[in-house]
Protein backbone atom coordinates (compact mmCIF):
# COMPACT_ATOMS: atom_id res chain seq x y z
CA UNK A 1 0.00 0.00 0.00
CA UNK A 2 1.40 3.33 -1.00
CA UNK A 3 2.21 5.98 1.58
CA UNK A 4 1.13 9.51 0.68
CA UNK A 5 3.51 12.40 1.04
CA UNK A 6 3.07 14.40 4.21
CA UNK A 7 1.72 17.89 3.61
CA UNK A 8 4.11 20.79 4.09
CA UNK A 9 3.60 23.97 5.99
CA UNK A 10 2.27 26.80 3.85
CA UNK A 11 4.94 28.64 1.95
CA UNK A 12 7.56 25.89 2.18
CA UNK A 13 7.60 25.21 -1.54
CA UNK A 14 8.76 28.70 -2.35
CA UNK A 15 10.67 29.63 0.79
CA UNK A 16 13.22 26.82 0.59
CA UNK A 17 15.56 26.44 -2.38
CA UNK A 18 14.88 22.74 -2.53
CA UNK A 19 12.40 20.28 -1.06
CA UNK A 20 13.66 16.82 -0.22
CA UNK A 21 11.21 14.22 1.11
CA UNK A 22 11.85 10.53 1.79
CA UNK A 23 8.99 8.08 2.29
CA UNK A 24 8.67 4.32 2.46
CA UNK A 25 7.01 2.52 -0.42
CA UNK A 26 5.51 4.38 -3.36
CA UNK A 27 3.26 7.37 -3.50
CA UNK A 28 0.59 8.32 -6.00
CA UNK A 29 1.30 10.86 -8.69
CA UNK A 30 0.50 14.41 -7.90
CA UNK A 31 -2.35 15.61 -10.07
CA UNK A 32 -1.61 18.61 -12.19
CA UNK A 33 -3.50 21.74 -12.98
CA UNK A 34 -5.66 22.32 -16.01
CA UNK A 35 -5.60 25.31 -18.29
CA UNK A 36 -8.18 27.93 -17.72
CA UNK A 37 -10.71 29.16 -20.21
CA UNK A 38 -8.20 31.41 -21.88
CA UNK A 39 -5.94 28.50 -22.66
CA UNK A 40 -3.07 29.81 -20.51
CA UNK A 41 -1.65 27.67 -17.77
CA UNK A 42 -2.38 29.23 -14.39
CA UNK A 43 1.15 28.43 -13.20
CA UNK A 44 3.18 30.32 -15.79
CA UNK A 45 4.70 33.34 -14.06
CA UNK A 46 5.63 35.75 -16.74
CA UNK A 47 4.40 38.65 -18.80
CA UNK A 48 1.68 38.15 -21.36
CA UNK A 49 1.96 39.80 -24.73
CA UNK A 50 -0.04 42.97 -24.64
CA UNK A 51 0.41 46.55 -25.67
CA UNK A 52 2.60 47.29 -22.67
CA UNK A 53 4.94 44.34 -23.13
CA UNK A 54 8.33 45.35 -24.47
CA UNK A 55 9.63 43.55 -27.52
CA UNK A 56 11.82 40.54 -26.83
CA UNK A 57 11.56 36.85 -26.17
CA UNK A 58 8.49 35.57 -24.35
CA UNK A 59 7.69 32.20 -22.85
CA UNK A 60 6.48 29.89 -25.55
CA UNK A 61 2.82 28.97 -24.93
CA UNK A 62 3.40 25.71 -26.75
CA UNK A 63 5.71 24.40 -24.04
CA UNK A 64 4.74 21.22 -22.28
CA UNK A 65 3.84 23.01 -19.05
CA UNK A 66 0.80 24.62 -20.67
CA UNK A 67 -1.10 21.37 -21.04
CA UNK A 68 -2.50 18.87 -18.52
CA UNK A 69 0.09 16.38 -19.72
CA UNK A 70 2.82 18.65 -18.40
CA UNK A 71 2.08 17.39 -14.87
CA UNK A 72 2.51 13.76 -15.92
CA UNK A 73 5.63 11.95 -14.81
CA UNK A 74 8.21 11.37 -17.53
CA UNK A 75 11.06 8.86 -17.62
CA UNK A 76 14.62 9.04 -18.79
CA UNK A 77 15.60 7.78 -22.21
CA UNK A 78 16.09 3.96 -22.35
CA UNK A 79 19.53 4.55 -23.88
CA UNK A 80 20.60 5.48 -20.35
CA UNK A 81 21.37 1.77 -19.89
CA UNK A 82 23.95 1.87 -22.68
CA UNK A 83 25.57 4.93 -21.09
CA UNK A 84 25.96 3.04 -17.80
CA UNK A 85 27.68 0.18 -19.63
CA UNK A 86 30.01 2.42 -21.62
CA UNK A 87 32.76 2.11 -18.98
CA UNK A 88 33.43 -1.44 -20.25
CA UNK A 89 35.06 -0.12 -23.42
CA UNK A 90 38.34 0.65 -21.61
CA UNK A 91 38.95 -2.78 -19.98
CA UNK A 92 37.79 -4.65 -23.06
CA UNK A 93 40.12 -2.56 -25.23
CA UNK A 94 42.97 -3.24 -22.81
CA UNK A 95 42.32 -7.00 -23.03
CA UNK A 96 42.26 -6.80 -26.82
CA UNK A 97 45.60 -4.97 -26.90
CA UNK A 98 47.09 -7.50 -24.48
CA UNK A 99 45.90 -10.40 -26.65
CA UNK A 100 47.29 -8.67 -29.74
CA UNK A 101 50.67 -8.05 -28.05
CA UNK A 102 50.91 -11.72 -26.97
CA UNK A 103 50.04 -13.09 -30.38
CA UNK A 104 46.43 -13.92 -29.63
CA UNK A 105 47.21 -15.86 -26.45
CA UNK A 106 44.97 -14.97 -23.49
CA UNK A 107 46.56 -15.59 -20.13
CA UNK A 108 44.86 -16.93 -17.03
CA UNK A 109 44.83 -13.44 -15.52
CA UNK A 110 43.06 -12.15 -18.60
CA UNK A 111 40.35 -14.80 -18.21
CA UNK A 112 39.82 -13.72 -14.60
CA UNK A 113 39.63 -10.12 -15.74
CA UNK A 114 37.07 -11.08 -18.41
CA UNK A 115 34.98 -12.93 -15.81
CA UNK A 116 35.10 -9.91 -13.49
CA UNK A 117 33.98 -7.66 -16.34
CA UNK A 118 31.08 -9.99 -17.13
CA UNK A 119 29.97 -10.04 -13.49
CA UNK A 120 30.29 -6.28 -13.25
CA UNK A 121 28.30 -5.94 -16.46
CA UNK A 122 25.44 -7.95 -14.98
CA UNK A 123 25.45 -5.89 -11.77
CA UNK A 124 25.69 -2.54 -13.54
CA UNK A 125 22.96 -3.50 -16.03
CA UNK A 126 20.61 -4.55 -13.22
CA UNK A 127 21.27 -1.38 -11.22
CA UNK A 128 20.91 0.76 -14.34
CA UNK A 129 17.61 -0.90 -15.24
CA UNK A 130 16.25 -0.30 -11.75
CA UNK A 131 17.40 3.32 -11.76
CA UNK A 132 15.82 3.91 -15.16
CA UNK A 133 12.53 2.26 -14.18
CA UNK A 134 12.29 4.08 -10.85
CA UNK A 135 13.45 7.58 -11.88
CA UNK A 136 10.80 10.02 -13.11
CA UNK A 137 10.57 13.77 -13.49
CA UNK A 138 8.02 16.45 -14.34
CA UNK A 139 7.35 20.19 -14.28
CA UNK A 140 4.18 20.90 -12.32
CA UNK A 141 2.54 23.61 -10.22
CA UNK A 142 2.90 23.21 -6.47
CA UNK A 143 0.34 24.52 -4.05
CA UNK A 144 1.22 25.87 -0.64
CA UNK A 145 0.16 22.62 1.06
CA UNK A 146 2.38 20.55 -1.25
CA UNK A 147 -0.46 18.58 -2.86
CA UNK A 148 0.17 19.93 -6.35
CA UNK A 149 -3.53 20.61 -6.92
CA UNK A 150 -4.16 24.13 -8.00
CA UNK A 151 -1.32 26.52 -7.42
CA UNK A 152 -1.44 29.24 -4.89
CA UNK A 153 1.28 31.26 -3.27
CA UNK A 154 4.62 31.95 -4.92
CA UNK A 155 6.44 35.17 -5.63
CA UNK A 156 4.25 38.22 -6.29
CA UNK A 157 1.13 36.11 -5.84
CA UNK A 158 2.07 33.82 -8.68
CA UNK A 159 1.80 30.04 -8.54
CA UNK A 160 4.94 28.10 -7.71
CA UNK A 161 6.09 25.86 -10.54
CA UNK A 162 8.57 23.17 -9.58
CA UNK A 163 10.84 20.63 -11.22
CA UNK A 164 10.12 17.34 -9.46
CA UNK A 165 12.40 14.30 -9.62
CA UNK A 166 11.52 11.10 -7.77
CA UNK A 167 13.71 8.03 -7.56
CA UNK A 168 14.54 5.05 -5.36
CA UNK A 169 13.40 1.43 -5.07
CA UNK A 170 12.59 0.71 -1.43
CA UNK A 171 13.01 4.25 -0.17
CA UNK A 172 11.30 6.62 -2.54
CA UNK A 173 12.82 10.10 -2.70
CA UNK A 174 11.12 13.18 -4.13
CA UNK A 175 13.27 16.23 -4.84
CA UNK A 176 11.42 19.39 -5.79
CA UNK A 177 13.03 22.65 -6.88
CA UNK A 178 10.93 25.78 -7.56
CA UNK A 179 11.64 27.08 -11.04
CA UNK A 180 12.25 30.60 -9.78
CA UNK A 181 15.15 29.20 -7.71
CA UNK A 182 16.89 27.62 -10.71
CA UNK A 183 19.94 29.61 -11.78
CA UNK A 184 21.59 27.46 -14.46
CA UNK A 185 20.44 24.72 -16.83
CA UNK A 186 23.37 23.01 -18.55
CA UNK A 187 23.47 20.31 -21.22
CA UNK A 188 26.60 18.14 -21.29
CA UNK A 189 27.23 15.31 -23.76
CA UNK A 190 30.37 13.17 -23.80
CA UNK A 191 31.38 11.37 -27.02
CA UNK A 192 29.44 8.31 -25.82
CA UNK A 193 26.34 10.42 -25.17
CA UNK A 194 26.63 12.01 -28.60
CA UNK A 195 27.04 8.61 -30.23
CA UNK A 196 23.80 7.47 -28.58
CA UNK A 197 21.97 10.75 -29.25
CA UNK A 198 21.42 11.64 -25.59
CA UNK A 199 22.66 14.33 -23.20
CA UNK A 200 22.81 15.08 -19.47
CA UNK A 201 20.71 17.94 -18.08
CA UNK A 202 21.80 19.63 -14.85
CA UNK A 203 19.63 22.26 -13.18
CA UNK A 204 21.41 24.23 -10.46
CA UNK A 205 20.01 26.56 -7.85
CA UNK A 206 21.63 29.46 -6.03
CA UNK A 207 23.30 27.07 -3.60
CA UNK A 208 24.33 24.37 -6.05
CA UNK A 209 28.05 24.97 -5.61
CA UNK A 210 28.28 22.01 -3.23
CA UNK A 211 26.22 19.75 -5.51
CA UNK A 212 23.46 19.16 -2.97
CA UNK A 213 21.07 21.63 -4.61
CA UNK A 214 21.63 20.42 -8.16
CA UNK A 215 19.27 18.13 -10.03
CA UNK A 216 20.79 15.89 -12.69
CA UNK A 217 18.89 13.91 -15.33
CA UNK A 218 20.98 11.33 -17.19
CA UNK A 219 20.22 10.74 -19.87
CA UNK A 220 17.61 12.46 -22.05
CA UNK A 221 17.15 12.46 -25.78
CA UNK A 222 18.64 15.64 -27.20
CA UNK A 223 15.34 17.09 -28.53
CA UNK A 224 13.58 16.39 -25.23
CA UNK A 225 16.46 17.88 -23.24
CA UNK A 226 16.33 21.03 -25.36
CA UNK A 227 12.56 21.30 -24.83
CA UNK A 228 12.91 20.78 -21.07
CA UNK A 229 15.70 23.31 -20.89
CA UNK A 230 13.58 25.88 -22.73
CA UNK A 231 10.69 25.01 -20.43
CA UNK A 232 12.75 25.64 -17.32
CA UNK A 233 14.15 28.90 -18.65
CA UNK A 234 10.86 30.12 -20.15
CA UNK A 235 9.99 31.96 -16.98
CA UNK A 236 12.94 34.30 -17.13
CA UNK A 237 12.26 37.97 -17.45
CA UNK A 238 10.97 38.75 -20.94
CA UNK A 239 12.37 42.26 -20.99
CA UNK A 240 13.76 43.10 -24.41
CA UNK A 241 17.48 42.82 -25.00
CA UNK A 242 18.59 46.30 -26.00
CA UNK A 243 21.40 45.20 -28.31
CA UNK A 244 22.09 42.19 -30.47
CA UNK A 245 21.62 39.18 -28.17
CA UNK A 246 24.54 37.35 -29.85
CA UNK A 247 27.71 38.58 -28.14
CA UNK A 248 30.26 36.46 -30.05
CA UNK A 249 30.62 33.52 -32.42
CA UNK A 250 33.62 31.39 -33.32
CA UNK A 251 36.04 32.77 -35.88
CA UNK A 252 38.53 30.21 -37.17
CA UNK A 253 41.08 32.97 -37.67
CA UNK A 254 41.52 32.71 -33.90
CA UNK A 255 43.21 29.33 -34.41
CA UNK A 256 46.52 31.13 -34.66
CA UNK A 257 46.30 31.73 -30.90
CA UNK A 258 45.93 28.02 -30.07
CA UNK A 259 49.72 27.31 -30.14
CA UNK A 260 50.26 30.18 -27.67
CA UNK A 261 48.77 28.22 -24.78
CA UNK A 262 50.13 25.89 -22.11
CA UNK A 263 49.14 22.77 -24.04
CA UNK A 264 51.80 23.37 -26.68
CA UNK A 265 54.37 21.99 -24.23
CA UNK A 266 52.35 20.65 -21.31
CA UNK A 267 50.09 18.54 -23.51
CA UNK A 268 53.08 16.76 -25.05
CA UNK A 269 54.43 15.82 -21.63
CA UNK A 270 51.00 14.58 -20.56
CA UNK A 271 50.76 12.36 -23.65
CA UNK A 272 54.38 11.22 -23.30
CA UNK A 273 53.78 10.29 -19.67
CA UNK A 274 50.69 8.30 -20.60
CA UNK A 275 52.58 6.45 -23.37
CA UNK A 276 55.45 5.68 -20.99
CA UNK A 277 53.05 4.22 -18.41
CA UNK A 278 51.43 2.01 -21.06
CA UNK A 279 54.82 0.77 -22.29
CA UNK A 280 55.99 0.20 -18.74
CA UNK A 281 52.79 -1.70 -17.98
CA UNK A 282 53.43 -4.21 -20.76
CA UNK A 283 57.12 -4.54 -19.86
CA UNK A 284 58.76 -2.39 -22.54
CA UNK A 285 61.64 -0.11 -21.48
CA UNK A 286 62.09 2.79 -23.88
CA UNK A 287 65.81 3.07 -23.20
CA UNK A 288 66.37 -0.53 -24.34
CA UNK A 289 64.70 -0.16 -27.73
CA UNK A 290 66.99 -1.03 -30.61
CA UNK A 291 66.94 2.26 -32.51
CA UNK A 292 67.66 4.21 -29.28
CA UNK A 293 70.70 2.09 -28.46
CA UNK A 294 71.97 2.25 -32.06
CA UNK A 295 71.71 6.06 -32.04
CA UNK A 296 73.88 6.39 -28.94
CA UNK A 297 76.31 3.75 -30.20
CA UNK A 298 76.87 5.45 -33.57
CA UNK A 299 76.92 9.08 -32.41
CA UNK A 300 78.36 8.66 -28.91
CA UNK A 301 78.39 11.80 -26.77
CA UNK A 302 77.28 13.95 -29.69
CA UNK A 303 73.95 12.13 -29.60
CA UNK A 304 73.01 14.27 -26.59
CA UNK A 305 73.56 17.51 -28.55
CA UNK A 306 71.54 16.13 -31.43
CA UNK A 307 68.78 14.65 -29.30
CA UNK A 308 67.95 17.74 -27.23
CA UNK A 309 67.31 20.16 -30.16
CA UNK A 310 65.48 17.44 -32.07
CA UNK A 311 63.32 16.69 -29.04
CA UNK A 312 62.50 20.39 -28.64
CA UNK A 313 61.45 20.64 -32.28
CA UNK A 314 59.32 17.50 -31.98
CA UNK A 315 57.70 18.83 -28.80
CA UNK A 316 56.85 22.15 -30.45
CA UNK A 317 55.49 20.46 -33.57
CA UNK A 318 53.41 17.87 -31.75
CA UNK A 319 52.32 20.43 -29.16
CA UNK A 320 51.10 22.83 -31.82
CA UNK A 321 49.09 20.12 -33.55
CA UNK A 322 47.64 18.96 -30.23
CA UNK A 323 46.79 22.53 -29.20
CA UNK A 324 44.97 23.10 -32.49
CA UNK A 325 43.02 19.85 -32.09
CA UNK A 326 42.13 20.70 -28.49
CA UNK A 327 41.04 24.21 -29.49
CA UNK A 328 38.74 22.84 -32.19
CA UNK A 329 37.28 20.17 -29.89
CA UNK A 330 36.58 22.62 -27.06
CA UNK A 331 35.27 25.58 -29.05
CA UNK A 332 33.58 24.05 -32.08
CA UNK A 333 30.29 25.82 -32.86
CA UNK A 334 30.99 28.34 -30.09
CA UNK A 335 28.32 30.97 -29.49
CA UNK A 336 27.86 33.42 -26.61
CA UNK A 337 24.44 35.07 -26.49
CA UNK A 338 21.79 36.59 -24.26
CA UNK A 339 18.73 34.38 -24.71
CA UNK A 340 16.71 36.95 -22.77
CA UNK A 341 17.32 40.00 -20.62
CA UNK A 342 18.84 38.02 -17.75
CA UNK A 343 20.20 34.75 -19.16
CA UNK A 344 23.66 34.44 -20.75
CA UNK A 345 24.31 31.17 -22.59
CA UNK A 346 27.61 29.68 -23.81
CA UNK A 347 27.42 26.85 -26.34
CA UNK A 348 30.52 24.99 -27.54
CA UNK A 349 32.09 21.59 -28.16
CA UNK A 350 32.70 19.08 -30.95
CA UNK A 351 32.81 15.64 -29.33
CA UNK A 352 31.81 16.73 -25.82
CA UNK A 353 29.23 19.48 -26.16
CA UNK A 354 28.49 22.02 -23.44
CA UNK A 355 25.66 24.49 -23.03
CA UNK A 356 26.17 26.61 -19.91
CA UNK A 357 23.65 29.18 -18.73
CA UNK A 358 24.56 32.04 -16.40
CA UNK A 359 21.86 34.18 -14.84
CA UNK A 360 22.61 37.87 -14.95
CA UNK A 361 21.84 38.23 -11.25
CA UNK A 362 24.58 35.67 -10.51
CA UNK A 363 27.16 37.26 -12.82
CA UNK A 364 29.40 39.22 -10.45
CA UNK A 365 32.12 40.25 -12.83
CA UNK A 366 34.49 39.27 -15.63
CA UNK A 367 38.12 38.19 -15.64
CA UNK A 368 40.34 39.10 -18.61
CA UNK A 369 43.20 36.57 -18.63
CA UNK A 370 46.40 37.04 -20.67
CA UNK A 371 48.95 34.21 -20.32
CA UNK A 372 52.51 35.20 -21.16
CA UNK A 373 52.74 33.60 -24.61
CA UNK A 374 49.22 34.63 -25.53
CA UNK A 375 49.89 38.19 -24.39
CA UNK A 376 53.04 38.29 -26.53
CA UNK A 377 50.87 37.38 -29.52
CA UNK A 378 48.27 40.05 -28.73
CA UNK A 379 45.63 37.64 -27.48
CA UNK A 380 43.50 37.11 -24.37
CA UNK A 381 40.62 35.02 -23.08
CA UNK A 382 37.61 35.84 -20.92
CA UNK A 383 36.11 34.07 -17.91
CA UNK A 384 32.96 34.80 -15.96
CA UNK A 385 32.92 35.47 -12.23
CA UNK A 386 29.55 33.94 -11.41
CA UNK A 387 27.87 31.90 -8.73
CA UNK A 388 26.16 28.56 -9.18
CA UNK A 389 28.81 27.09 -11.51
CA UNK A 390 29.88 24.33 -9.13
CA UNK A 391 33.08 23.73 -7.20
CA UNK A 392 36.48 25.07 -8.17
CA UNK A 393 37.12 22.34 -10.76
CA UNK A 394 33.71 22.67 -12.38
CA UNK A 395 33.97 26.46 -12.30
CA UNK A 396 37.16 26.32 -14.39
CA UNK A 397 35.39 24.22 -17.00
CA UNK A 398 32.14 26.18 -17.12
CA UNK A 399 33.19 29.79 -16.63
CA UNK A 400 34.86 30.27 -20.03
CA UNK A 401 33.17 32.99 -22.08
CA UNK A 402 35.72 33.32 -24.90
CA UNK A 403 38.52 31.11 -26.25
CA UNK A 404 42.00 32.57 -26.90
CA UNK A 405 41.25 35.42 -29.29
CA UNK A 406 42.55 38.90 -30.21
CA UNK A 407 42.66 41.23 -27.22
CA UNK A 408 40.27 43.82 -28.76
CA UNK A 409 37.75 41.03 -29.28
CA UNK A 410 38.24 39.89 -25.67
CA UNK A 411 37.59 43.43 -24.42
CA UNK A 412 34.45 43.65 -26.53
CA UNK A 413 33.13 40.29 -25.27
CA UNK A 414 33.91 41.22 -21.66
CA UNK A 415 31.92 44.42 -22.11
CA UNK A 416 29.07 42.50 -23.72
CA UNK A 417 28.90 40.18 -20.73
CA UNK A 418 28.90 43.11 -18.29
CA UNK A 419 26.46 45.14 -20.41
CA UNK A 420 28.87 48.06 -20.01
CA UNK A 421 32.33 48.89 -21.39
CA UNK A 422 35.06 46.84 -19.78
CA UNK A 423 37.51 49.10 -17.87
CA UNK A 424 40.30 50.05 -20.24
CA UNK A 425 38.47 48.97 -23.43
CA UNK A 426 37.90 52.54 -24.67
CA UNK A 427 41.04 54.11 -23.16
CA UNK A 428 43.97 52.81 -21.13
CA UNK A 429 42.87 52.13 -17.58
CA UNK A 430 44.65 54.47 -15.16
CA UNK A 431 45.08 52.03 -12.29
CA UNK A 432 46.74 53.16 -9.08
CA UNK A 433 50.38 51.96 -8.98
CA UNK A 434 51.82 49.91 -6.13
CA UNK A 435 54.83 50.86 -3.96
CA UNK A 436 58.17 50.44 -5.68
CA UNK A 437 59.38 48.14 -2.94
CA UNK A 438 57.11 45.49 -4.52
CA UNK A 439 59.55 45.45 -7.46
CA UNK A 440 62.47 44.74 -5.14
CA UNK A 441 60.56 41.88 -3.49
CA UNK A 442 59.99 40.22 -6.86
CA UNK A 443 63.63 40.56 -7.82
CA UNK A 444 64.84 39.08 -4.54
CA UNK A 445 62.41 36.16 -4.68
CA UNK A 446 63.38 35.36 -8.26
CA UNK A 447 67.09 35.35 -7.43
CA UNK A 448 66.58 33.21 -4.32
CA UNK A 449 64.25 30.63 -5.84
CA UNK A 450 65.37 30.42 -9.48
CA UNK A 451 68.98 31.58 -9.89
CA UNK A 452 70.84 30.49 -6.76
CA UNK A 453 69.59 26.85 -6.44
CA UNK A 454 70.28 25.95 -10.08
CA UNK A 455 73.66 27.64 -10.11
CA UNK A 456 74.70 25.92 -6.87
CA UNK A 457 73.67 22.48 -8.11
CA UNK A 458 75.50 22.83 -11.44
CA UNK A 459 78.59 24.24 -9.74
CA UNK A 460 78.66 21.40 -7.23
CA UNK A 461 78.30 18.76 -9.93
CA UNK A 462 80.98 20.47 -11.99
CA UNK A 463 83.41 20.50 -9.09
CA UNK A 464 82.76 16.82 -8.45
CA UNK A 465 82.70 15.42 -11.99
CA UNK A 466 83.58 17.63 -14.95
CA UNK A 467 84.59 21.27 -15.56
CA UNK A 468 82.03 21.45 -18.37
CA UNK A 469 79.29 21.80 -15.79
CA UNK A 470 81.12 24.75 -14.23
CA UNK A 471 80.74 26.61 -17.51
CA UNK A 472 77.10 25.56 -17.59
CA UNK A 473 76.72 27.01 -14.09
CA UNK A 474 77.87 30.54 -14.95
CA UNK A 475 75.95 30.51 -18.24
CA UNK A 476 72.82 29.44 -16.36
CA UNK A 477 73.38 32.18 -13.76
CA UNK A 478 73.74 34.92 -16.40
CA UNK A 479 70.75 33.82 -18.45
CA UNK A 480 68.37 33.22 -15.53
CA UNK A 481 69.38 36.48 -13.80
CA UNK A 482 68.49 38.45 -16.92
CA UNK A 483 65.21 36.54 -17.22
CA UNK A 484 64.32 37.03 -13.54
CA UNK A 485 64.98 40.77 -13.67
CA UNK A 486 62.83 41.13 -16.79
CA UNK A 487 59.97 39.07 -15.36
CA UNK A 488 60.12 40.93 -12.04
CA UNK A 489 59.80 44.28 -13.79
CA UNK A 490 56.95 42.99 -15.94
CA UNK A 491 55.15 41.65 -12.87
CA UNK A 492 55.54 45.00 -11.10
CA UNK A 493 54.30 46.99 -14.10
CA UNK A 494 51.21 44.76 -14.23
CA UNK A 495 50.22 45.57 -10.65
CA UNK A 496 47.34 48.00 -10.34
CA UNK A 497 43.99 48.62 -8.65
CA UNK A 498 41.16 51.09 -8.76
CA UNK A 499 37.42 51.70 -8.83
CA UNK A 500 35.47 52.28 -12.04
CA UNK A 501 31.82 53.08 -11.33
CA UNK A 502 30.15 49.97 -9.91
CA UNK A 503 33.26 47.81 -10.44
CA UNK A 504 36.41 47.10 -8.48
CA UNK A 505 39.30 46.72 -10.95
CA UNK A 506 42.44 44.79 -10.05
CA UNK A 507 45.34 43.63 -12.24
CA UNK A 508 48.34 41.43 -11.40
CA UNK A 509 50.50 38.57 -12.67
CA UNK A 510 53.20 38.04 -15.28
CA UNK A 511 52.97 34.40 -16.41
CA UNK A 512 49.23 35.06 -16.52
CA UNK A 513 48.23 38.72 -16.32
CA UNK A 514 44.68 38.87 -14.96
CA UNK A 515 42.48 41.96 -15.06
CA UNK A 516 39.43 41.62 -12.85
CA UNK A 517 36.27 43.73 -13.03
CA UNK A 518 34.23 42.79 -9.96
CA UNK A 519 30.93 44.27 -8.83
CA UNK A 520 31.57 46.27 -5.67
CA UNK A 521 28.21 45.31 -4.20
CA UNK A 522 29.16 41.62 -4.49
CA UNK A 523 32.09 41.97 -2.07
CA UNK A 524 31.11 40.28 1.20
CA UNK A 525 34.32 40.67 3.22
CA UNK A 526 37.96 41.78 3.10
CA UNK A 527 41.03 39.83 4.22
CA UNK A 528 44.34 41.53 4.98
CA UNK A 529 47.30 39.10 4.73
CA UNK A 530 50.92 39.78 5.66
CA UNK A 531 54.12 37.83 6.24
CA UNK A 532 57.16 38.86 8.31
CA UNK A 533 58.89 40.06 5.13
CA UNK A 534 55.89 41.96 3.77
CA UNK A 535 55.29 43.64 7.15
CA UNK A 536 58.89 44.79 7.18
CA UNK A 537 58.38 46.19 3.67
CA UNK A 538 55.13 47.91 4.67
CA UNK A 539 53.00 45.89 2.25
CA UNK A 540 49.78 43.92 2.60
CA UNK A 541 47.80 41.58 0.33
CA UNK A 542 44.12 42.46 0.13
CA UNK A 543 41.62 39.69 -0.74
CA UNK A 544 38.02 40.44 -1.71
CA UNK A 545 35.69 37.61 -0.64
CA UNK A 546 32.76 37.06 -2.99
CA UNK A 547 30.25 34.23 -3.31
CA UNK A 548 31.15 33.57 -6.94
CA UNK A 549 34.00 32.35 -9.11
CA UNK A 550 37.05 31.45 -7.02
CA UNK A 551 35.43 32.81 -3.81
CA UNK A 552 38.28 35.28 -3.27
CA UNK A 553 40.38 37.60 -5.48
CA UNK A 554 43.76 38.94 -4.36
CA UNK A 555 45.28 42.37 -4.78
CA UNK A 556 48.92 41.75 -3.81
CA UNK A 557 51.44 44.16 -2.32
CA UNK A 558 49.41 47.26 -1.52
CA UNK A 559 50.85 49.87 0.79
CA UNK A 560 49.76 48.90 4.31
CA UNK A 561 48.75 52.49 5.09
CA UNK A 562 46.54 52.82 2.01
CA UNK A 563 44.91 49.37 1.93
CA UNK A 564 42.16 50.06 4.53
CA UNK A 565 41.20 53.28 2.79
CA UNK A 566 40.94 51.63 -0.60
CA UNK A 567 38.93 48.68 0.79
CA UNK A 568 36.50 50.99 2.57
CA UNK A 569 36.08 53.17 -0.53
CA UNK A 570 35.57 50.16 -2.83
CA UNK A 571 33.00 48.43 -0.61
CA UNK A 572 31.49 50.86 1.91
CA UNK A 573 29.92 49.53 5.07
CA UNK A 574 32.37 46.70 5.80
CA UNK A 575 35.43 48.27 7.41
CA UNK A 576 34.24 51.57 8.88
CA UNK A 577 33.46 50.13 12.29
CA UNK A 578 36.99 48.68 12.54
CA UNK A 579 38.81 51.93 11.81
CA UNK A 580 40.55 53.59 14.71
CA UNK A 581 38.88 56.99 14.55
CA UNK A 582 35.15 57.48 13.99
CA UNK A 583 35.73 60.25 11.47
CA UNK A 584 38.32 58.39 9.43
CA UNK A 585 35.85 57.04 6.91
CA UNK A 586 34.83 60.55 5.91
CA UNK A 587 38.40 61.33 4.83
CA UNK A 588 39.29 58.07 3.11
CA UNK A 589 41.28 58.60 -0.10
CA UNK A 590 39.51 58.04 -3.35
CA UNK A 591 40.80 55.33 -5.72
CA UNK A 592 38.84 55.90 -8.89
CA UNK A 593 39.62 55.55 -12.55
CA UNK A 594 39.36 58.77 -14.52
Amino acid sequence: MSAPLEPEAPGTAHDAPELDRTVRGTHPGIPGAHPDASGAHPGIPGPHPDASTPPGPHPDPSLGSTSPAAAEWRRLDPRTLLVHCGWMAAPLGSLALTALATGGRITTGAWFTLAAIAASFAVVTTIGLIRWARTEFRVAPRSADGTGEGAVGGDRGRPTLTLDVRSGLLTRRLRSVPLHRIRTVDLTASPLHRLLGVTVLRAGTAGSGDGRSELSLEALAVPEAERLRAELLAYADAEAVANDPVVARISWRWLRYAPLTFWVVGGVFVVAGSVYRVLDGIGIEAWKLGFVQRAFTEFGASALWLTVPAALLVILALGSVGALALYVENWWNYCLEWTDARTLVVRRGLFTTRSVTIERARLRGVLLREPLLLRAGGGALVRAVAGGLGNREENRKRSGLLPPAPRPEALRVAGGALRSPFPGSTSPAALAPHPRIALRRRRVRGLLWAVLPGTAVLAGLGAAFTPVLLHCAWIYAVVTTAGVLWLARDAYRNLGHGVDGPYLVARSGTFSRDTLALQREAIAAWTFSTSPFSRRAGLVTLTAAVAAGEDGYRIPDLAAAEAPGFAAAAAPGILEEFLMHPGTSAHLPEHRLP
